[in-house]
């Protein structure tokens, strides 16, 4: 199924909704930046969100180092930010601590 980039006015609307996201347009995509109290519980975050990512055959950009878990989402089939993009940040965000 062919996933569309969300035009400028649909991309601000979505983010309405993800006030922690950070849109960057050299990325044309939106990143989140995690810390938490050590690494097993980053890398247990990790896990949780590799599972959500497995689900829906859309898995991120990210970063990992010792606390600390940065997340870039899009969706290279589309030439950027999508709404398959925005399903996972708002699934990302309600497992998030």
């Amino acid at each position: 199924m062919a996933v569309s980039k969300l035009d400028d006015e649909a991309r601000a609307v979505a983010l309405g909704d993800l006030p922690l996201w950070k849109y960057e347009p050299d990325a044309q995509g939106i990143r989140r930046t995690l810390r938490f109290a050590d690494f097993a519980e980053a890398f247990g975050f990790m896990t949780r969100v590799a599972i959500l990512a497995e689900k829906a055959d859309h898995h991120p950009e990210w970063f990992n180092v010792y606390n600390r878990v940065e997340i870039l989402l899009t969706t290279h089939d589309a030439g950027g930010l999508s709404q398959r993009d925005i399903d996972l940040a708002t699934a990302i965000d309600a497992i998030a601590p």
